[in-house]
This record gives C-alpha cells, structure tokens and sequence, in this order.
C-alpha cells in the first residue's frame, strides 16, 4: 500500500497492514520506532500475538543525559510486556558526530541516504531492526519492521534483521505500505 504522503495520520493504518501481513505470514516478532511511546501504544491495541519491540532515541540525542522517552512510559510499556530499547542510530551513531565536526563523505551516512531513496519511514524501519538485533530483543527470525517520518508510524517492511557487524545480511523481504510522496 502506498499512502499519498507520509505522517503520524498513517499510523493506525500502517499498523494494521502490519498487523494483518505478520498473522498471513505467521511472523511472531514485530519492531515499532516510538520516542514518545505514541506509536508503541498503538502497536499493543492492534497487534495479537507477535511480542513487540519498541526501539527509541539513544539517551542524550537532543539533550546531554536526558532520555528522549519518559521513564513512566517505558515503565509502563514494560509492564504491558513490550520490550524497550534505547540505543544508538545504526546508521548514523558515531559518524554524525564526525561529520559535524570534520565534514566529508561517510559510508553509513551515504547507506542511511540510499534507503531514504524508499522514505524516511524505510530507512528508519531497517535502522531500529539492527538496534533490536545488536540489544538481543530479536531472534534471528523475520520481523515486521515499522518506522516512520517524524512522528507516527507510516512503513512497514518484512525483513530478516541483521546485527550491525553483518549489516549486509539483513534482507528487506516485503515493503507492505510506505509514502508515495515524501
């Protein structure tokens, strides 16, 4: 599916296409990008089964020690058996604080670029699937994989996650919705 633009209203919808693929496919693993938790809340109303993995913000990513995702929603998240992750970006981490202080060309940086070709949703689903796997909140199994453009979720990808040191084993299987227009 294709949505005509990306954004938090797709989220409901991309949650459900998810949801719907993951039951057809028998997938038991589901990976949703939530800074605030919006997203990760949506995720336990709509999906029946599969366990949920909500990958945020690594701490200090918009202000020195300060976590991105309150502590009350984590917690709370947890206590509905989702699975926390905090980590940093796996396709930027370490080389956007090198290419902000020395510009220049840098291989993640450009990989991040290239899936952003698919969307900013795309590229953001496989980077929290390599979280995931690197935080050991994966099997090695196909995962539905959910990101999305600022807010909300707004694509969703069947893939097989990879860790970071294997990146290029990760397989992007099914893209199932992202925006047309971005």
């Amino acid at each position: 599916m294709l949505f005509d633009n990306p954004g938090k209203e797709n989220t409901q919808q991309a949650l459900k296409l998810a949801a719907e693929r993951g039951k057809e496919l028998g997938i038991e693993e589901v990976v949703v990008a939530s800074t605030t938790g919006f997203t990760a809340y949506q995720a336990i109303e709509i999906f029946d089964g599969p366990r949920v993995t909500a990958v945020t913000y690594h701490c200090g990513f918009k202000e020195p020690f300060k976590s991105q995702m309150p502590e009350d929603v984590k917690t709370d998240l947890q206590s509905k058996g989702i699975t926390v992750v905090a980590a940093s970006h796996a396709l930027s981490g370490l080389e956007r604080s090198i290419a902000k202080k020395h510009s220049g060309v840098y291989p993640v940086l450009i990989m991040a670029d290239t899936l952003r070709l698919f969307g900013q949703g795309v590229k953001v689903a496989v980077e929290v699937a390599v979280m995931a796997a690197d935080a050991s909140a994966l099997s090695g199994n196909d995962i539905i994989a959910i990101g999305g453009s600022g807010r909300g979720a707004d694509a969703a990808l069947v893939l097989k996650p990879a860790h970071q040191n294997n990146f290029f084993d990760l397989r992007i299987r099914e893209v199932i919705c992202k925006p047309r227009n971005f």
